[in-house]
């Protein structure tokens, strides 16, 4: 099988490695790709956006695709995937309709709303009176999210009134206030054809840019996976109270959703509470899903993207533990430096495959150098027999490697 993906970062290297891993696939290709995925994946030059651009390179005699995989949400919600599926290429990936459950926050509360789904109350606002009106009625700690795509980085948790009357102006049009939902955090992913649902390993990923969750919100910091600490039950419940409910309703709306769906989760006092979806993997939790994946990947999206999931054998996960840690730069998440040297990414591949780097924001320079081009720059990942294992293995990975003025979180999976 031969297979194109689509997107630049972290997530998709992840989805490049195991993919250059499966017996099945003779061939990956990435496009843009980062100066990491170059090592797994032949590159291309393509504007992700671009429906036809992108359809045209996967029938590209070099390219050749059987399988199209679209990894970030920009492209699925501009219709990436529905260009690709009425050109009749296998995508990995839901049309912009059934995309819009991550494209609108309003539009993901009335689907859930249909599908008896649990999550916070909230009220949908569209000028600054209602939010502030919104705010009143929930009191602290408030929760202001902007509607549509934010790359991850469009919510605000705050018990400062001022500061979260300030994010909901600056949010362009409507804003989603909430109440406060209160338990620790779970991600879990499903991979589904619209029909048949088939949830992965669960992860916690964590937001906060600094340790003990102080600092703004970003696109995610580190993640782990399995959760010990989990009812065993978990997976099953959200399976079958949010993930199937949902496709279901997307199914009976005439939108089907086929891909991957990404359910945030609260763990609170009165139950299973939905965050939010997000219409692709994620990102930093793919690193340590994938890596504890052992049913070859490439069978299991194309099965997704070919309405064949429900013929899929169950799923094979590797005993050990995964824990990924973002080394981010200068700046981040406010104004990332860009353009700084990376070193040590050797000398952490001298002990893979139990530790390894995915690239995120990466550039190779002229000179030879691999060097900064984002906020989030590696994701450094490392496999152990359990979780102190893998996180003694991952910050010994971290310490190697050397970029002027990054930062890190030190308490990632510190149970």
């Amino acid at each position: 099988m031969r297979i194109l993906v689509i997107g630049g970062g972290a997530r998709e290297h992840a989805l490049c490695r195991s993919l250059s891993l499966d017996p099945e696939v003779t061939a990956v290709h990435c496009a843009p790709g980062n100066a990491g995925i170059a090592e797994v994946a032949t590159l291309h030059s393509v504007d992700a956006l671009d429906g036809p651009a992108v359809a045209a390179l996967a029938a590209s005699d070099e390219v050749r695709a059987d399988l199209v995989v679209v990894g970030p949400e920009a492209p699925l919600v501009a219709g990436v995937a529905d260009t690709l599926r009425e050109r009749g290429v296998p995508v990995f990936g839901p049309s912009a309709e059934a995309a819009r459950l991550e494209g609108s926050k309003a539009f993901a509360k009335d689907v859930m709303a249909e599908a008896g789904v649990p999550t916070a109350r909230s009220y949908v606002c569209t000028t600054a009176q209602e939010a502030d009106a919104a705010l009143d009625a929930f009191g602290p700690p408030y929760v202001v999210k902007d509607d549509g795509l934010a790359a991850g980085k469009g919510v605000v948790v705050t018990d400062d009134l001022a500061q979260a009357r300030a994010h909901a102006r600056a949010c362009d049009g409507t804003v989603v206030v909430e109440e406060f939902l209160d338990g620790p955090e779970v991600s879990l992913f499903a991979v589904t054809d619209g029909e048949t649902v088939v949830p992965l390993s669960p992860a916690q990923d964590f937001k906060r840019a600094h340790d003990g969750d102080e600092g703004p919100n970003t696109g995610g910091m580190g993640a782990y996976s399995p959760l010990p600490w989990a009812d065993p039950k978990l997976v099953d419940e959200v399976t079958e109270t949010v993930l199937e409910p949902t496709v279901r309703e997307l199914r009976r709306r005439g939108t089907p959703f086929s891909g991957l769906l990404y359910a945030g989760l609260a763990l609170t006092s009165r139950g299973v509470r939905v965050i939010e979806f997000n219409a692709r993997f994620g990102d930093p939790e793919t690193q340590v899903v994938l890596a504890r994946l052992r049913t070859p990947l490439s069978g299991l999206l194309y099965a997704a993207a070919t309405g064949t999931l429900a013929d899929v054998a169950p799923l094979r996960w590797s005993e050990d533990a995964a824990v990924t840690v973002v080394v981010a730069a200068e700046g981040y998440p406010a104004a990332p430096r860009k353009g700084d040297v990376i070193e040590g990414l050797d000398e952490v591949a001298a002990h893979a495959p139990h530790a390894y780097v995915l690239h995120a924001g990466t550039a190779a320079a002229d000179d030879g150098t691999v060097r900064s081009a984002g906020g989030r720059v590696l994701s450094v990942t490392a496999t152990g027999e359990d979780l102190p294992a893998a996180r003694e293995r991952v910050y010994a990975a971290v310490e190697r490697i050397r970029l002027a003025g990054s930062h890190h979180r030190r308490d990632i999976a510190a149970l």
